[in-house]
Formats: structure tokens, C-alpha cells, sequence
């Protein structure tokens, strides 16, 4: 069985060795691995670093450098390059812990035969040991990423191991040239067609570093305001039956936020769910106050 790790790598050359190391340590399991590594335009060592990594022929490595365009479309071409049977993107400042391979391999067979499943969701962990989030509320189930996160409130990083060849149909949808969304829009995509089978085991562990991404959300939605946008415009559009009261806020106020940011407008006829349309009819007016502050 062959799994394709995926990361996108931007000035991180003093990170990479730790993943680096955490894919040989986990070598002795009957997995084989190919690290994809797009360098999305860095000006650091990254690419002496990565070939003294391909110098020791431990570890099938690709290595691509992009001109700078962001983690989402540099995974985008991580994936075109992956040949394994299954993938899952590793942060250039995370690494696998060390049974990460045994993990994958014993739950893999779920997914690899039988098409309704798109991939599996695993936990990770934080440098200090806590679970990112909230743990999965059975030890296995099936679920999608919009039912974990919107009706079962499961916060925080999970990490997804999907299925190659259903994976290589979706890409991370950029507007209007921005550099970043969330992963979470093309998770729902993926949701309508296929579900995931949660596992209640880690098999990723890092920290979130003070120049990431979420690290400095506020920045991040003012620099891509066109794909939130849609992202939370694609959310009023669904089926929100289940849905938690406090998510139907969140979805609510940010769409009134980057409806602001963007100059558009939005036809509320459009919006399926009753409750969200008084929702939004009652918000709108503090929501764009509050949006022209922000």
C-alpha cells in the first residue's frame, strides 16, 4: 500500500526535519510512502534541505518550487503528483507521531473498498499533549467534516487520510486570485457525494506557529474575503435541519462580515432554512456596523 504525504512549505526549512524524521520512524510498518513537498516560493535553505533528504534515498521525495501562491493552490499541485493508493497533507510544521503508518494500515481497507467513503478522519494532537479540539464522541463511526463541526460541535485540527482516487475529482476552489480558503469548503463538497469514517486516534501531532495562517485568522479573512464569501454563502444554502443555534450565528454573522468586505449582496429568498432567514433579517443591521469596525 503506497500514501502520498502532502505538504506545501513556505520558508519552513528548520521545521522540515522533523517531519523528515517522523516518516523514516515510521518506515518499519507496511506502508510505503511518497513525500510530495511544494515549496510555494521560498527564499530559505527549503531546497537544500530537501535534497540533502533525497541525498539519503530512505524516503521517496518529489520536490516542486512554485512562484508564491498560497498553501491551497500548492496542495492543489501535490495532488496531480501523488501516485499513493491513499493521501494525507502533513503541515511543513507538523510531523507524524510515531505509529502514525500502523494506524492508516489496519484502518485502510474501510475506505480503499468501498466507494461511499471519501476518507478517514483522524485526530491530532498539540505539542503541550492535549487533542486538538474535542475527541470524536464514538471510538468509530461514519460522519461527514460539515455534521462533525456544525451539529456535533467537534472543534479543532483533524486530520484526513483520503482515498486517492476520489480525492484527485475536488480541488481548493481560490477567488479572484486570493492566496488561501478554508479546507472546509472543499470538505463539503466532498460531504455531499461520499461520507468519512471518524477514528478516534491521533496520528499527527504540532502547534499552530505565530506567522500560520490561523495563528493570524483576522489577517487572513481581510486578505481573502472573496472565497469566504462564498464559503459561507455556500453554507446558507444547505440543508441546515440539525444544525447548532451558536453555528447558525457564526455561519450568519461572518457571511453579513465578508458580504461587507466583498460589495456584494445576497437575495435572503436564497437562504433554504426559516430560522436563518429571521437569523439573518434581525443580524444584518449590527453585523454590518460591527463589519465596518472590523
Amino acid at each position: 500500500m503506497k500514501l502520498s504525504i502532502l505538504t506545501a512549505t513556505y520558508n519552513r526549512a528548520n521545521f522540515l526535519p522533523k517531519l523528515y524524521e517522523s516518516i523514516k520512524e515510521n518506515l518499519k510498518y507496511n506502508i510505503t510512502p511518497e513525500w510530495i513537498i511544494v515549496d510555494d516560493g521560498s527564499i530559505d535553505d527549503t531546497k537544500n534541505i530537501v535534497q540533502s533528504f533525497k541525498d539519503e534515498n530512505k524516503v521517496i521525495i518529489k520536490y516542486l518550487y512554485q512562484k508564491n501562491s498560497g498553501k491551497m493552490a500548492a496542495i492543489n499541485e501535490a495532488v496531480k503528483m501523488a501516485t499513493g493508493d491513499l493521501m494525507v497533507d502533513c503541515d511543513s510544521d507538523d510531523y507524524l507521531v510515531n505509529n502514525s503508518f500502523e494506524i492508516i494500515e489496519k484502518n485502510a481497507e474501510k475506505i480503499l473498498n468501498n466507494e461511499k467513503f471519501y476518507g478517514l478522519v483522524f485526530l491530532k494532537r498539540e505539542e503541550n499533549g492535549k487533542i486538538s479540539g474535542k475527541e470524536f464522541k464514538q471510538k468509530e463511526y461514519i460522519t461527514t467534516m460539515f455534521d462533525l463541526y456544525f451539529k456535533e460541535d467537534i472543534g479543532g485540527e483533524k486530520i484526513l487520510v483520503y482515498n486517492s482516487k476520489i480525492r484527485k475529482m475536488y480541488s481548493h476552489q481560490l477567488e479572484h486570485n486570493e492566496k488561501f480558503i478554508t479546507e472546509a469548503r472543499m470538505y463539503h463538497k466532498m460531504d455531499e457525494k461520499y461520507k468519512l469514517i471518524a477514528i478516534n486516534e491521533v496520528i499527527e501531532q504540532g502547534s499552530y506557529i505565530e506567522d500560520g495562517y490561523t495563528k493570524n485568522i483576522n489577517k487572513t479573512f481581510k486578505s481573502n474575503p472573496y472565497g469566504y464569501y462564498m464559503y459561507f454563502k455556500e453554507l446558507l444554502e444547505k440543508n441546515m435541519k440539525g444544525v447548532k443555534f451558536s453555528k447558525r450565528l457564526y455561519v450568519i454573522k461572518h457571511y453579513i462580515l465578508f458580504s461587507y468586505l466583498t460589495g456584494n449582496k445576497f437575495n435572503v429568498n436564497v437562504i433554504k432554512d426559516v430560522l436563518n432567514k429571521f437569523l439573518y433579517i434581525i443580524l444584518y443591521l449590527p453585523g454590518m456596523m460591527k463589519s465596518k469596525r472590523f
